[in-house]
């Protein structure tokens, strides 16, 4: 299980402050990446769809820490 979270999505508010940590930058990852997922008719189960979503956030988290 990874444990590097990118720390949170939208932490911010307008003015700068923070106000709460929200969601987890791989959560926001792994939800753009099950969009992409779904879109495609032949689309396997339901776990594999969130486990792919995840691997593919962890993989982005990776990538930009290179």
């Amino acid at each position: 299980m990874i444990t590097e979270t990118g720390g949170p999505a939208f932490p911010t508010h307008p003015d700068g402050a923070l106000i709460n940590d929200g969601m987890t930058l791989r959560d926001y990852f792994a939800a753009k990446a099950m969009q992409g997922i779904l879109a495609d008719p032949s689309t396997p189960e339901i776990m594999d769809i969130a486990g792919a979503a995840y691997e593919m956030a962890d993989a982005m988290l990776k990538a930009r820490g290179k």
